[in-house]
């Protein structure tokens, strides 16, 4: 089943079971994919939908800071819900010794010896950890690794 069908389907159970946040949740999300799918102007597949559902969580990140320097708790306890829920679709993440060793062999495979060449590096690691590990952690694990 595809990642799509998948949140579908849950998209219909939430409404059976009238959760309402989840109702929300999963048309914002279905809202996010269908205009992921008029940009790029094809049918998605599983990796399109990953990336749009980080898309999400990032904002969703980016908005708990803000709320959090302004005070407002109860809309930063909401954005983590919802990351929550968001999570769900998303692959499971490497652990820390998982990702220090592809991380690891990419500095090795490039030659990298310092903050210079961290583009090679990430260049290597995306690829083979899409989806499961954020951006900014593999960069700061590639930083602590270089020096």
């Amino acid at each position: 089943m595809s990642l799509i069908d998948r949140v579908n389907e849950d998209f219909v159970a939430a409404m059976k079971a009238k959760d309402e946040n989840k109702v929300s949740v999963l048309r914002m999300l279905k809202s996010a994919l269908q205009n992921t799918k008029i940009q790029l102007q094809k049918e998605l597949s599983d990796d399109d939908v990953i990336k749009a559902i980080q898309r999400e969580i990032k904002q969703r990140k980016d908005s708990i800071a803000t709320y959090e320097t302004g005070g407002r708790a109860e809309l930063a306890d909401k954005e983590k819900a919802e990351i929550e829920l968001l999570s769900v679709y998303m692959p499971e993440q490497l652990s820390d010794e998982e990702l220090t060793e592809i991380v690891k062999a990419a500095i090795e495979e490039t030659g990298a010896t310092g903050p210079a060449d961290m583009g090679k590096i990430m260049g290597k690691v995306m690829p083979q950890v899409a989806g499961r590990a954020d951006g900014g952690t593999i960069s700061a694990k590639a930083k602590e690794l270089l020096s």
